[in-house]
């Protein structure tokens, strides 16, 4: 079973920081299209940002200019940098990987934003 570990989240006041991290299997890691969901009490989930196996990037319209994606294939690794939180952005934070039409997912990883 493939395995895609998170770290990094937690509880941060508005305006804060957070860095996620999510490694994966090198078999994996280096032909997908790597991600981040989050999925809020009572909400659907819904895609945060995505990064290509060549580093093309897409970004929900609600995280554009505070949040940044980006992989190390020397750590086969994939960052969620978030910059200005707001309580909005409360979530389970999941990490996924897609390599031919097949989805790998993370346990997820829960981030507060406090007021």
């Amino acid at each position: 079973q493939v395995q895609l570990a998170e770290s990094g989240g937690g509880l941060v006041q508005a305006g804060g920081s957070l860095k996620l991290s999510c490694a994966a299997p090198e078999t994996i890691f280096r032909l997908s299209t790597m991600g981040w969901y989050r999925q809020a009490p009572g909400k659907q989930r819904e895609l945060v940002a995505m990064i290509s196996s060549v580093g093309i990037t897409n970004y929900a319209d609600f995280v554009k200019g505070r949040f940044t994606i980006s992989r190390d294939n020397a750590k086969n690794t994939v960052y969620l940098q978030m910059n200005s939180l707001k309580p909005e952005d409360t979530a389970v934070y999941f990490c996924y990987a897609r390599m031919f039409s097949v989805d790998y997912w993370g346990r997820g990883t829960q981030v507060t934003v406090s007021p």
